[in-house]
């Protein structure tokens, strides 16, 4: 039997190079596992917690993604930030599909004469768009892919001259009004730094403020509404913690149909990571607490698509 298992594999690999027993296993497993990372922060404060973070996310063998939530760089951007940020993810050994946040471009180096962020010319933000893009090997900030029949969609804040934190430009708001329009049929899930307007308890004065949600607001509503397909909205930014009673709540649920996964931030020493279980029929949420080394059942929702599609199970990325 062993012998014939390992003709097998080779016929298997000389049909298709590159196919290893880790794809056979993501083939007969039920789902698709996603693994969420919120706001690094990167190098910042914490590092041997969000080392070993990194560490503990690589050993879970049934991830096939990891996201990372936008404000990869701890600050503003620089080149020694987004050196350190890949030489950090590249220890993963599992694909990464990263969006930016505000601290990944919005902002100029220097400080103002009180030693506060300055929003950056539009010159500015367009060059540490374009680093975080080749630092990551990824043709722009944004995209999308197929993955156990859902649509994946990366979005990055990238408006050159807003004054909002995490804007959408007008030519990725076009791109992404063709992409649903392309795919009305097929259950989809948008990555993005920032939360839907509404989706979160007001227990500090940021919550719902326009520099902490998606924008623009109105044009997102009505893209929503006009595409139910869209089901999951993930995000980080406003750093919610697993204790905080907006992390799971009824609240998180935008116009009555798109459930917006809050994640926290790795700036803490207790950090915690969501995963997203895609099955062919719902979508399973489970939060892990890296201080307990634990899975938190409390926390667990079960979300289910508003329709199904068997459709090819993978697309090139960007």
């Amino acid at each position: 039997m062993k012998k014939l298992i390992a003709i097998l594999f080779t016929l298997l690999w000389i049909a298709a190079p590159g196919w290893t027993g880790a794809d056979a296993a993501a083939a007969e497993r039920p789902y698709r596992g996603i693994a969420l990372i919120g706001d690094p922060h990167l190098p910042g404060r914490n590092l041997p917690a969000k080392e070993e973070l990194i560490r503990t996310i690589g050993g879970w063998n049934d991830i096939e993604r990891v996201v990372v939530l936008g404000d990869i760089c701890r600050e503003t951007g620089t080149t020694a930030e987004y050196a350190f940020a890949k030489k950090f993810f590249g220890r993963l050994g599992k694909p990464v599909r990263l969006v930016a946040g505000n601290h990944d471009y919005i902002y100029e180096d220097e400080t103002d004469k009180e030693g506060r962020k300055v929003q950056a010319s539009p010159a500015v933000r367009r060059k540490k768009l374009a680093r975080f893009a080749e630092t990551f090997g990824m043709k722009r900030v944004y995209g999308e892919e197929r993955l156990g029949g859902y649509l994946l969609v990366y979005l990055s804040p990238d408006d050159l001259e807003t004054d909002h934190l995490t804007q959408l430009s007008a030519g990725q708001l076009a791109w992404l009004k063709a992409l649903l329009g392309r795919h009305r049929d097929l259950p989809t899930i948008a990555f993005y730094h920032a939360p839907l307007a509404g989706t979160l308890r007001a227990y500090n004065k940021r919550i719902d403020s326009p520099g902490f949600v998606a924008q623009p607001a109105d044009r997102l509503h009505d893209l929503i509404r006009a595409n139910p397909q869209l089901f999951l909205w993930v995000a980080g930014h406003l750093h919610v913690p697993a204790t905080n009673e907006s992390y799971s709540a009824p609240v998180n649920l935008y116009e009555g149909r798109v459930t917006v996964i809050q994640n926290s931030d790795l700036e803490r020493k207790r950090p915690w990571t969501n995963v997203l279980y895609l099955y062919p029929e719902r979508v399973l949420v489970r939060t892990y607490d890296h201080r307990q080394r634990s899975w938190r059942p409390d926390l667990e929702r079960t979300i289910r698509p508003p329709a199904l599609a068997r459709l090819p199970d993978r697309t090139p990325v960007r």
